[in-house]
Formats: C-alpha cells, structure tokens, sequence
C-alpha cells in the first residue's frame, strides 16, 4: 500500500502547486475564458483566507495523512508552502514579498478584466444598434 500512499503524496502535491500558480495567473486566464473569472475569485478568497485568516487546508491535510501512510517524513508544522517554498524556491525573509506580487497580479488581472468587460459590453451595445 506505501506506493499508493506515495503515488496520493505526489497527486496532492501537484494539485497544490497548480493552485499556486493559479492564484497569480487566474484572473489573466480569465481575460480570454471570461467565465473563469467566478473560479479565480473563488480561489483568491480561499488563498487570502489561508494567509490571513489562518483557515485550514484540506489539501495539506490530505498530504499529512498520506504521507504518514507512506511512510516519508511528515511536512514541516507550517504545511505546505513553509515545506516545499519557503526557504527553497524563495528565502524566507521574502514571504510577505511573495504574497505582495501574488496580490499585485490578481488585482492587475481583475483590473484588465475589468475594462475589457467594459469594452466587450460596449461593442455588443454598439454592434446591436447597428444592426437594428
């Protein structure tokens, strides 16, 4: 069963990062999937509310019990970015800076969102009464 349990470990960690990465890029995704922009907003609040409010992560969670099944080292207490981020891909002194481009980029997408929302109502109205 360890290999299954292994195999879960690495299913969730992947599952993970692709969120990550989603958190900042969602919202320029959404500029050409307009109807991805519900998806993004609601992983931008499950994100912030993990950051500042402390709320927990059924994903980290999962990769817990799994890896105890699997028989590897538990993740660090901080969970999952403080085990495979924090202090490898970014030092630790730049997680406030981190989280700051995280949020630069989701209101800079949801701002360009937001005008080219504009725009694509303005064309319509102007494309109906055109046509008429």
């Amino acid at each position: 069963m360890r290999p299954l349990f292994t195999a879960l470990v690495w299913l969730v960690a992947a599952v993970h990062f692709a969120f990550l990465v989603y958190l900042p890029v969602g919202g320029f995704l959404a500029l050409r999937w307009r109807r991805g922009i519900w998806a993004h907003m609601a992983a931008v609040v499950w994100g912030a509310g993990s950051v500042f409010l402390h709320w927990g992560c059924p994903l980290t969670e999962l990769e817990r019990w799994a890896r105890s099944r699997a028989g590897m080292p538990p993740l660090d207490p901080g969970g999952f970015i403080d085990h495979y981020l924090t202090g490898v891909v970014y030092p630790t002194a730049a997680s406030v800076p981190v989280q700051v481009v995280v949020f630069l980029a989701v209101v800079l997408s949801w701002a360009g969102y937001a005008l080219t929302a504009r725009r694509a109502r303005t064309s319509r109205v102007s494309g109906a009464v055109s046509l008429g």
